[in-house]
């Protein structure tokens, strides 16, 4: 059964049982002496509302996950299902082909193995439909019945109503950490697995990254996976090259509107500033690979260099600090313009100057959130997959010449995750320890971040 069928029914009985315990505790309101009950009649109503959906939307999320396995247990028990072939590949093709056919996703079925599982196909989809609208149902009779009998006059439904909110509330706070932890461990699992067949010095101290993925798995030569080339590469274009476009251009144009333009100019320029951080970054990675890329190659010949390369580091690092100009430029907008006005009338009447104002008054107290815009910046931009692939190869190059060709390990993630390898090669397992590394310099930069903001917001508050 779709989803969507499952909560179009839950919202259907819950406003059901909204409707029904409102009315009833205007009943109450009506018998008492002094017209007041314990809580107003609206929470009287989300409660049981509550109580109805929330069980609904459990079990929907419940039988949605085992519906398809009983369905395909109950076709596979049907006498036409007998001659099904024992490879499980083959069998699940023939098995999805018919249950395609079956829910009208399919016009007809190709392999006539499958045109005998139609029917059975079908009378299981009906029957596991009726079988979930049925206790769904129920469900909801049972738990709105139980919470429409609770409702008394001096029921405190506020309290109850503004509990099971809480918990709705902790629940959705605790998505972000529990998904973290679980992104956390799958990288740490994979990459225990990674340096059990390479060494984590070669990984982390090796000058030479070319991983062959056609290779035996139990012959690995670790001097094959050094990540270091990548490991610059990420921090030369993201963290160098793009920082030193970003940074100045973010902080003054911040500076500029918030103490210079005037409040009409400042009102469309800051909007279209702000369009730079959601153009697509497949736009960006073209724009650097049509138009920067050869203006750098051009200007490099006209400069002298010999052969200077049509993918480089330069590019990418231009393009990728174009579009990290939003992040550092809106918060240290908001930052400077929090600084509050005393502050700045201070300096002034002391006899500074505007410029020295800002140089010596605002940027310092607004530093937390200016710090806080750079770091995010920093992050985006070691994070950056597209923009390198067009602008800047894919191959893993150790030099400091910006115009030389290089890669990031983003790059290299995507590199060794595409295609036909195996999960159980060293290659392949690779993308994990790279994703590992990569995930504990973002969270240090965070950390980072957090202190300096901790300490010089105690310093100014």
């Amino acid at each position: 059964m779709s989803p969507t069928i499952l909560l179009l029914l839950a919202l259907g009985l819950g406003l059901a049982g909204w409707l029904a315990a409102r009315a009833r505790a205007w009943t109450f309101k009506r018998q008492s002496t002094d017209g007041r009950i314990a809580s107003l009649p609206s929470y009287h109503a989300w409660y049981v509302a509550l109580w109805v959906v929330l069980p609904v939307l459990a079990f929907a999320a419940t039988w949605s996950a085992l519906a398809p396995g009983l369905v395909t247990q109950s076709v596979l028990a049907d006498p036409a299902a007998a001659q099904l072939p024992a490879f499980g590949f083959q069998r699940q093709a023939i098995l999805n082909e018919a249950r395609n056919v079956a829910t009208g996703a399919a016009p007809a079925v190709f392999n006539q193995q499958a045109a005998a599982l139609v029917e059975p196909f079908r009378d299981a989809l009906t029957f596991y439909n009726w079988t979930g609208i049925a206790a769904t149902l129920v469900i909801a009779f049972l738990a709105g019945t139980w919470a429409f009998l609770r409702l008394k006059p001096d029921f405190a439904a506020r309290t109850k109503v503004e509990r099971i909110v809480m918990v709705i509330l902790l629940g959705a706070s605790l998505v972000a950490i529990l998904t973290t932890i679980g992104i956390l461990a799958s990288l740490v699992f994979e990459t225990v697995r990674f340096f059990g067949m390479v060494s984590p010095i070669d990984f982390l101290f090796g000058t030479h990254w070319g991983p062959d993925p056609m290779a035996n798995a139990s012959a690995v030569d670790g001097s094959r996976y050094g990540a270091i080339p990548l490991f610059w590469g990420t921090l030369f274009i993201g963290a160098i090259i793009a920082m030193i476009v970003a940074i100045p251009l973010g902080l003054m144009s911040a500076i500029y509107l918030t103490q210079y333009a005037a409040p009409g100019l400042r009102k469309w320029i800051k909007p279209a500033l702000e369009i730079l951080a959601g153009v697509p970054t497949v736009v960006y990675g073209y724009f650097a690979a049509l138009t920067i890329a050869p203006a750098i190659r051009d200007l490099a010949l006209a400069l002298g260099v010999s052969n200077p390369s049509s993918e480089s580091a330069l590019a990418a690092g231009l393009v990728m600090g174009v579009m990290i100009i939003p992040f550092v430029s809106s918060m240290a907008d908001d930052s400077i313009a929090a600084v509050p006005q005393a502050m700045r009338d201070g300096s002034l009447a002391m006899g500074a100057t505007t410029s020295e104002t800002i140089r010596r008054v605002l940027v310092p107290a607004a530093l937390p959130g200016i710090v806080a815009g750079i770091m995010l910046a920093i992050s985006r931009a070691i994070g950056e997959t597209m923009i390198v692939v067009m602008a800047a190869s894919t191959a893993a190059n150790l030099t400091a010449n910006p115009l030389e060709a290089m890669t990031t390990v983003t790059v290299q993630i995507v590199a060794m995750l595409t295609g036909e390898g195996s999960f159980d090669h060293p290659a392949t397992l690779s993308a994990f320890a790279l994703g590992f590394v990569l995930f504990m310099v973002t969270l240090g930069l965070n950390f980072v971040a957090l202190r300096v903001v901790k300490r010089f917001r105690e310093a100014y508050e």
